[in-house]
């Protein structure tokens, strides 16, 4: 039973002719980071999308691998950082991007079933569609399974949502976690990722009245339509922002 070392050494080795094989069927930037440079998961996805993506066909047009059970409209309309190219082997994601841009900030999870809409049908004209608004999640943010993010959504770095939830409105200040059909925040995040001491409202419950008013948009003013990121260095970067509370409105 060759030894842990004895396989590193291997696969090292093997390392540049796998790079050379792979770009020769997907685009060579998706294929580094931390699952093609010190493993192998990223060369079993390769395998896989060869045959099912190459062979078989299945989402032949996107040019990295993806699972054959996703599906994104269109490719050039989604933003992310390649070393992120793990939210893509997921099962059953739909993207729907074709009248606007996805962007998904570094180190985010997009969990299986996850759909992301850019354009609703227009409501006089069910074979119409709306004009399209740009989805932005920002860094080290986590979609639960199931959830619906719809369009025009700017989530800020580090929302948590939770699994089967339908976000129709935007939560740009980040560090919290929202949930339920409409999300709404139940919970506040402090800089390490821990319950904040000023979150009174238990997970899987319902906000107070208080935490309902900090965290809507004021009656009072218009939100503003939020910036495009800026990408650095092949992967987005999201801009930064004052982690500043809303005031309540009472």
């Amino acid at each position: 039973m060759p030894s842990a070392f004895c396989k590193k050494k291997v696969f090292v080795l093997l390392l540049p002719l796998l790079r050379v094989f792979g770009s020769l069927f997907f685009d060579k930037q998706y294929l580094r980071g931390r699952y093609f440079d010190a493993s192998a998961t990223g060369w079993h996805w390769v395998l896989r999308s060869i045959v099912w993506q190459k062979i078989f066909g299945f989402n032949r047009h996107i040019p990295r691998p993806v699972s054959p059970f996703i599906k994104i409209l269109s490719p050039q309309n989604i933003e992310f950082c390649p070393e992120d190219i793990n939210n893509f082997p997921a099962m059953g994601t739909y993207y729907q991007n074709a009248r606007g841009t996805i962007v998904i900030g570094k180190g985010s999870y997009i969990a299986n079933n996850v759909t992301i809409v850019t354009a609703n049908h227009d409501f006089s004209d069910l074979e119409a569609y709306q004009p399209g608004k740009d989805v932005i999640i920002g860094d080290r943010c986590w979609i639960g399974a199931n959830s619906v993010i719809l369009p025009g959504v700017h989530l800020g770095d580090h929302t948590i949502v939770g699994a089967g939830s339908i976000v129709t409105k935007s939560y740009p200040q980040g560090n919290l976690v929202i949930a339920g059909n409409p999300a709404r925040p139940i919970r506040l995040l402090d800089a390490r990722g821990e319950p904040a001491a000023e979150s009174a409202s238990p997970l899987g419950t319902s906000p107070s009245e208080a935490d309902a008013a900090r965290f809507s948009p004021s009656p009072h003013r218009s939100m503003k339509e939020p910036a495009r990121p800026r990408s650095s260095g092949g992967c987005t970067r999201m801009p930064n922002r004052s982690r500043r509370r809303l005031p309540s409105h009472r």
